[in-house]
């Protein structure tokens, strides 16, 4: 699906859709790490995710029992440039890096917490620091 700049901003225009996608442009996420990290419920999280793939900006692997999903650039040069930007501007901000940094503190602990065990850890890109 191509991404117009109006589906853009309908999928920004929710906090959480916003949320999902800055932790997504440090990789690919498993649901259940969204989840732990927002303590919403998973089909709130989920219903969200599946907006983001109408939309064109998320796409999502199964493995196993496991959903991963990934950010996917918009193929309009100047849609992507316009979430480049806002995910630029929404790393700055300080619950953004919140939860960046929560994403890597579970991800990377020694031990899962336990509604995690047995789940795959993202392999996240090294957070920028500006």
């Amino acid at each position: 699906m191509k991404t117009s700049l109006v589906t853009l901003f309908q999928a920004l225009a929710d906090p959480t859709r916003l949320r999902l996608l800055n932790l997504m442009a440090a990789g690919e996420v498993c649901v259940c790490f969204f989840v732990e990290i927002f303590d919403e419920p998973q089909p709130k999280i989920s219903r969200h995710l599946a907006y983001l793939r109408r939309s064109g900006l998320v796409t999502a692997r199964r493995d196993g029992k496991w959903m991963h999903y990934s950010l996917t650039m918009p193929s309009d040069p100047a849609v992507a440039e316009v979430l480049q930007k806002v995910l630029d501007v929404a790393s700055n901000e300080r619950g953004m890096q919140r939860d960046r940094m929560t994403l890597e503190r579970v991800c990377c602990a020694a031990k899962l917490p336990a509604s995690l065990q047995n789940a795959p850890r993202p392999e996240l890109a090294r957070a920028r620091t500006s």
